[in-house]
Parts: C-alpha cells; structure tokens; sequence
C-alpha cells in the first residue's frame, strides 16, 4: 500500500465522489497524507467555468519542480475536468499518469493500486460511453464513509444530464442522465445517519428528474427520505424551474425534516435569452413556480444561479435579469459572466460580449443583489433559528458556524462541546453573506 492526498476542486457532487474513493483506498490499508508526502495524489477538478478548469492547470503546473527532483508524487486526475482535457494533461504533464471521468469513479481505487504497483504507466478511463457508469457503492453493514464534516453529508441520487442548455458542458463530461435505486440511496442515508449525520443533503445535476428513468419521482424519495429514523434534516440540489414540481413543494411543506430552503436556477430574466439557452421555461412561468413555491412553504429561503453577457445578451435582455432580482427578491443569487466552453452550441453563437462588458454587468448585478440579500438578512436580526453546529467559524477562535434551516450562515460563540449539536441561535446582526448571532440558553 501507499500514501495518496485527495484535493478537491468545484460541486458537491465532486467532493462525494471523492470521499468514496478515499473510504475504499483507507479500507485497503492505504494512508491518507498532506501532499508533499503523498506518492500519489488525486484531484478531482471542475470544467462548469474556463476559471474553474485554469485553476487546476495552474495547480497541476506546481508539481514540475517536485517532478524533477524527486519523480514524486504521481498525479491522478479525474472529474469533468479530466473527461474535458484529460488527454491534454496525459501529453502536457509527465507525472498525469492516470486520467478518468466521473462515471468512473467505481475503477478509480483499482486503477490507483495499479498505478502504484507500476508507475511507469499511463492509465486511461475516459468515458467513450455517455450511458456507460461504474459506480463506487457500498453494502452497508459497518462502514464509515470518509468525509470532511461528521455532521453533514452528501448523497448522489442521479447521475448525468439530457438538458444540454447550450452553454453547459455537463452533459457531455457526465454523459446522460441515469437514476441510482431508491433503496440504494436510502440504505447509504441510514449508514449515514448511523454514522451521527445530522443533515443530508441529495445530490444531481437535476434532483427533479429522478426517477422518470425508472418509473418513480422526486418526490416521493424526498419523502421517504425524510421520514428515515435518526433524521434531522433534508436538503436537495439542484431543481431545474421546468421538472419542480407541486409535489415537490407539497414534499418541503409537508415533511418537518425538509428544510425551506431551495436552489431554482433562473439563469437569466429574459425570455429571449432563456430560449438562445434551450432552458425550456420563460421568464413568466419561472414566475408561476416562484409564486406556488411560496403559496405552500412561505418561510422558504430562495437562491438562484444567473448568467450575464451570454451572446447576443442586450440592454433590454440584461433590464430583464435585474428586474427579476427585483420582483423575485432572491436570498443569495449565485452568478457569473458567461464562460464560453469549447464544444458547447453557445460558444460558436453570434453576438459574444466583450469581456469588459461582461464584467460590468456582473458588478451592477451584484451591486444590486448585496442590496436585497442585506434587507432580507437585516429584517431577520432579533428573530430565533436552531442551528445545526456543523464547524468551527473562519472568524477564530472560539466562534462556530450553522445554517439556518433557509441556508443562511449563522456567525455565534462556541466551544468543541456544542458541535454536532442544534442550538438555538438570536440574531444579533446581519451582513449581506451571512448572520451574526448568539446563543439563546
């Protein structure tokens, strides 16, 4: 056996994927270590952003030097961004020596053992199959997945997507969309709950098309889910607006273990633009999902994903996402200037934006997001949550942190002995990012 350092970079769902291949390897004897003492080290990149992917290139340049005094450590990359330019790394960086896509993740420890045994070799397990995955799961019975928090977790529910919005290169590096068995996902939640999780949290490029492949629905695992013995709390990303179903909201409104919480990606407030994306909603009816959302679960906390400067994006096109910031009055809004990612329809449309100007419009959208999410977040100050004591503050010592069950992160004094545990929480004072709080005893 050896050492191996495990690096992660983008989703949650890299971060699972990760952790499993990190419980295996430490079940075969292997050690887990920092990086400058690991013989191989394994990161897991993002291809969603070009500065996601530069990232990773840039980390995978800082190896040369090590590389040439040492030949250590071999470097196994995998993720979107190995299914993306995998081959590019293998021919770039002679210490890539084993690239492999994230369908499969279930040949990855094998693979790892092998690449230690021979390390001259050039292992490669790009995906050639859209529908093909080799899933790493695990039977139950006393196993402990390796991961970073004790408290919270991650569960995968469906891999894959077949939306092909036309600036997304999901589709084409986690290939087609494919459900895991309800029963599966259930026995890892109770191996996890075991385990001491608090909260869980249900994983897929798109949650709400779960189960159209097999018969079943979103909903009715959400609710099955949620009703686990030992279960606190259910999250779940990401909704696309057109598959959110009543169902869904009736499953939030409904189950004391789903949080109100709910991440529906509008991308942008235009209709014309949504069209260009292949998003298959308008602006309108993105409305009406807003509307019904909030007419059953009223205390919901509401974020979004939006895009700026897609090609051929107006003056009229980018009023319409402001305006919908405005009429919406999201908690957070998590956005981004258009990346183009080569391969995809909209990276060869007319009309692209220079950069300059798609940063501008990020600015101003920010500028009035931080405005909206600052009221909202200050018209909460004097009210009670109970907060889940997942980790210790950035702030220092002595202060941890939680969320709220709406997802807003709460600032308070604490010590060791209140981790892992629900307390509850006053706010004193509140940011655009995040609440300050104290204890109520």
């Amino acid at each position: 056996m050896g050492r191996f350092c495990v690096k992660v970079y983008g989703c949650q769902m890299n971060v699972y994927d990760s952790d499993r291949v990190r419980t295996v390897l430490a079940s075969r004897g292997w050690e887990e270590v920092g990086e400058s003492d690991a013989d191989i080290v394994m990161i897991t990149g993002c291809s969603v952003r070009a500065k996601a992917e530069q990232k990773v290139w840039s980390e995978l340049g800082l190896y040369e030097g090590s590389w040439q005094k040492n030949h250590r450590p071999l470097i196994a990359l995998t993720g979107c961004i190995a299914q993306r330019l995998g081959e590019k790394a293998l021919a770039r960086f002679p210490y890539v020596r084993l690239v492999a896509g994230p369908r499969h993740i279930g040949l990855l420890p094998d693979a790892i053992e092998q690449l230690a045994s021979h390390p001259s070799s050039r292992i490669n397990l790009l995906d050639t199959d859209p529908k093909e995955f080799y899933g790493l799961d695990f039977d139950g019975g006393d196993v402990t997945i390796l991961r970073g928090n004790k408290y919270k977790a991650y569960v995968t529910i469906a891999h894959g997507c077949d939306n092909f919005c036309t600036y997304c290169i999901v589709p084409y590096v986690r290939g087609r969309f494919v459900s895991r068995g309800p029963q599966e996902v259930l026995d890892e939640c109770r191996m996890l709950i075991a385990d001491g999780v608090q909260e869980i949290t249900l994983l897929g490029q798109n949650v709400n098309s779960y189960g159209k492949d097999i018969g079943l629905n979103f909903a009715g695992l959400l609710r099955s889910v949620a009703r686990l013995d030992g279960i606190r709390r259910v999250r779940f990303v990401t909704s696309l607006p057109q598959d959110f179903t009543p169902e869904i909201a009736d499953v939030m409104a409904e189950e004391a273990a789903v949080c109100p919480s709910l991440n529906l990606p509008i991308q942008s407030g235009s209709t014309r633009i949504l069209g260009l994306m292949n998003r298959k909603y308008t602006r309108e009816e993105y409305f009406d999902k807003v509307r019904m959302l909030r007419e059953k679960v009223p205390d919901v906390g509401l974020t979004t994903d939006l895009i700026v400067g897609f090609p051929g994006e107006t003056d009229e096109d980018f009023a319409d996402s402001m305006s919908a910031l405005r009429e919406v009055k999201f908690d957070l809004v998590h956005s981004a200037a258009y990346s183009e990612r080569e391969g995809t329809p909209a990276a060869v449309m007319p009309g692209a934006l220079p950069a300059a100007l798609r940063l501008e419009r990020l600015n101003t959208l920010n500028a009035l997001q931080d405005s909206i999410t600052l009221g909202i977040n200050q018209a909460l100050t004097g009210q009670v949550f109970e907060v889940l004591a997942d980790d210790f503050a950035p702030k220092g010592e002595g202060f941890l942190q939680g969320r709220t069950p709406q997802d807003k992160v709460v600032i308070f004094e604490g010590g060791r002995k209140m981790l892992g545990e629900f307390v509850k929480v006053r706010i004193t004072r509140a940011e655009a990012w995040c609440l300050h709080g104290e204890v109520v005893r």
